[in-house]
């Protein structure tokens, strides 16, 4: 019956069958058949993108085999679980199963098995870019199934091998493995396997239409077959699931030669199928496409419907579903800012073109809206974790954030560069006929030339920036008493600080006080309490676990003790469990962490050093996260040493999502790290300033940098602009 029911692309039927299934065999006390429906579970879970459900399903059937003592079984769990880790990290825990699942499938010559595990390998090692590896894991895959004649492994595994293929550039090779894919799969009984893997070849076909352009017409030929066979076959076994991709990606092949009013019945065809499975990880791409396809119609209105209603099913996608159907590895921001950004674009063409400041209002209300529950989304793809709702569930809306502050959102979009500025009175759009690519290109010169500290290499980018960004609002700052910046920056302005931005005479932090935050709906601003303010400062000095030893950081955290009263926990103290210790024992309102840290493009690559230990954002989360659960949450986390790598701005997105992540109200961090005497003048005087109750974070951080940018030795931005003040900036 389960079988059946995932054959269809039924996934929840199926998932419904199994789990009744081995909640029998366990009554019956029927181990091996209760194991082999909690494997079968999770493949469903996982197709329905359930991975946390899918985890539990093979923890459990992990100890059955073992007290059995069948390894047979032990090698099936072990190469699902491998699998199950591919998608949800870590990738060493993946290969540690895939390993173990192989060797033992290897010494009982279960060659169906070790066909599967292989497969599984191969999937890991694509994951990690080892291309050549993975593509010999695939073909002994193809080999041993062939031998065994299993056909949908064998032509799972040369889908596979093409696949790894393509990434690694070797194109005619990876054609190839496809044309002898479709030949194998071609025979094959009409099932949901059969269904996604002609999905699969076509999108592979489609893939090296464009890297090899001389064989462009014949692959979109194949393209075109492998799409409309799967439709055919997904229609007659009542697969709608699958029928959703095929019909959709015909669809799109349909639009790329502007076919546009053919591609818009195949894509309705699409939506419809995805609408009667209640499948949204598809269905969202339909009214996107369909979104494109009535912008490209000219049909302004009715294609802002449609991308309203794909924003609406985006949304109410669980975070840990992954994008189905072996998309390659890209980021949150590349697979899935499109759908937003393209609407946002529309409602602000919208807004432009008429007249009347109340009609304008509500389209700029809803693009400042759409930018926020990309944000959100992003982050919460980032952390995959629920800190992100908790967040959420403690922040009011905010329209206007009082009078002295700005708020800017800048839109990177393909033809320009939109600021969406929240005035006293309201949103103001202006645009800047600076376009994504270029805007990149500049802001990551700027970057890399901030960090050389001997030269003055960075003032062109820093005034070009500045005419781009700043320049174009500045007569609607002038109107108000405004002393406060707060960017929502995007892409890759994450990676640079906005306050060496230079109008030609002097920095913005000249001017404004400037603080960033991730997104506007995950900041609680409000004052910090400044009364029985509590502090915890920690630090490493020495040269620890292959990092460089920080020689300042000593006089950083006995400044702190003289001018706050700071519990201090240096070098051998400093231990994870010290820090947890203290965490747990006392209500700090200030955490001050004077060691490595370093953000990754990932949230795996991501850590805080102590003396002992790496602790990674899910642990500082565990330890600070007790705050979240008193009267008082942590005011401020401040990380003085971390380093963010220059052009990876999804690194830059962690840090700036720090203080949600730890459930703390700001954080004061850098974008790289300075290791001098520098940092500690600015910290030091940044508490200093921030014991006056008039004054704001934002402008602590601001006076602390004017300070710096007064002394000649520290007065190039590369001292003092890696200081970020995030979220609450009050």
């Amino acid at each position: 019956m389960g079988l059946e029911s995932f054959q269809r692309g039924d996934f929840e039927q199926a998932a419904s069958s199994w789990t009744e299934a081995s909640q029998l065999y366990e009554r019956e006390g029927e181990i091996r058949r209760q194991c082999e429906m909690l494997i079968y579970l999770s493949q469903a879970n996982q197709a329905l993108g359930r991975y946390k459900e899918a985890g539990k399903n093979l923890d459990l059937a992990l100890g059955l085999p073992r007290k059995a003592g069948d390894q047979i079984q032990l090698a099936s769990v072990l190469g699902a679980l491998g699998n199950l880790y591919i998608a949800t990290g870590p990738e060493e825990t993946a290969l540690k199963h895939l390993n173990e699942g192989l060797r033992i499938s290897r010494e009982v010559n279960n060659q169906d098995l070790s066909a599967s595990i292989l497969n599984n390998l191969g999937n890991l090692l694509t994951a990690q870019k080892k291309y050549a590896e993975a593509a010999a894991a695939y073909e002994e895959s193809a080999s041993l199934a062939k031998s065994r004649n299993n056909g949908l492994l064998t032509t799972r595994a040369l889908i596979n091998a093409a696949t790894a293929s393509i990434q690694n550039k070797q194109y005619k090779e990876a054609k190839a493995r496809l044309d002898n894919a479709l030949d194998q799969i071609r025979p094959l009984e009409a099932s949901h396997d059969k269904a996604s893997g002609l999905i699969t070849i076509g999108l592979a076909y489609d893939e090296l239409r464009s890297r090899l352009p001389d064989s462009s017409d014949s692959l979109l030929l194949l393209a075109h077959q492998t799409f409309s066979e799967a439709g055919t076959i997904s229609d007659s076994i009542g697969d709608r699931r699958a029928s959703s991709y095929a019909w959709g990606h015909l669809g799109r092949l349909y639009e790329d030669e502007r076919r546009y009013q053919e591609a818009l019945q195949l894509t309705r065809r699409a939506t419809f199928a995805a609408q009667q499975v209640n499948a949204p990880e598809s269905l969202y791409r339909w009214e996107w496409q369909t979104g494109r396809l009535l912008r490209k119609l000219g049909s302004i209105d009715d294609a802002i419907g449609a991308y309203r209603r794909a924003v609406r099913t985006l949304q109410s996608i669980r975070p840990e579903l992954s994008v189905s159907y072996g998309a390659p590895q890209t980021s949150f921001r590349e697979e899935m800012g499109p759908v937003y950004f393209e609407l946002v674009d529309l409602l602000l063409q919208r807004g432009q073109s008429l007249q009347d400041p109340k009609q304008v209002a509500p389209y700029l209300i809803e693009a400042r809206d759409t930018v926020e529950l990309f944000k959100v989304a992003e982050l919460r793809d980032y952390f995959r974790d629920d800190c992100v709702d908790t967040a959420l569930s403690k922040v009011t809306k905010l329209d206007v954030v009082g009078n002295t502050t700005a708020i800017i959102y800048p839109i990177l979009l393909a033809d320009r560069t939109e600021l969406l500025v929240g005035l006293p009175t309201g949103l103001k759009q202006v645009s800047v006929p600076v376009g994504t690519e270029t805007l990149t290109k500049e802001v990551r010169e700027f970057r890399r030339k901030l960090e050389k500290r001997t030269t003055r290499e960075y003032l062109p980018h820093a005034q070009k920036l500045y005419d781009w960004l700043i320049r174009p609002i500045e007569p609607d700052l002038a109107a108000f008493p405004i002393d406060t910046l707060i960017f929502v920056p995007d892409g890759a302005l994450r990676t640079i600080p906005m306050a060496a931005l230079n109008d030609g005479k002097q920095f913005v932090i000249a001017k404004y006080a400037v603080g960033i935050t991730p997104s506007l709906n995950l900041t609680d601003p409000r004052p910090i309490k400044r009364e029985d303010m509590k502090v915890l400062a920690v630090g490493v000095t020495e040269a620890v676990q292959g990092f460089p030893a920080l020689p300042n950081v000593s006089e950083e955290l006995h400044e702190l003790q003289t001018l706050l009263g700071s519990k201090n926990l240096v070098d051998r103290e400093f231990l994870a469990s010290n820090f947890e210790k203290a965490l747990k024992e006392e209500q700090f309102s200030i955490v001050h962490v004077a060691s490595h840290g370093e953000f990754g493009n990932d949230v795996d690559k991501t850590f805080l050093l102590t003396f002992d230990d790496k602790l990674s954002l899910d642990r500082l989360n565990q330890m600070v996260g007790v705050f979240r659960f008193r009267d008082d949450p942590l005011e401020l986390l401040t990380l003085s040493a971390c380093d963010t790598a220059a052009g990876d701005d999804r690194a830059a997105l962690g840090l700036a999502g720090m203080a949600i992540k730890a459930g703390a109200r700001s954080a004061l961090a850098t974008l790289w790290n300075i290791n001098d005497e520098a940092a500690v003048d600015l910290v030091v005087d940044f508490y200093r300033e921030l014991k006056d109750s008039s004054v704001s974070r934002a402008v602590a951080l601001q006076r602390a940098q004017l300070k710096l940018i007064n002394n000649p030795r520290y007065e190039h931005p590369g001292f003092w602009s890696p200081f970020l003040m995030i979220n609450n900036w009050l």
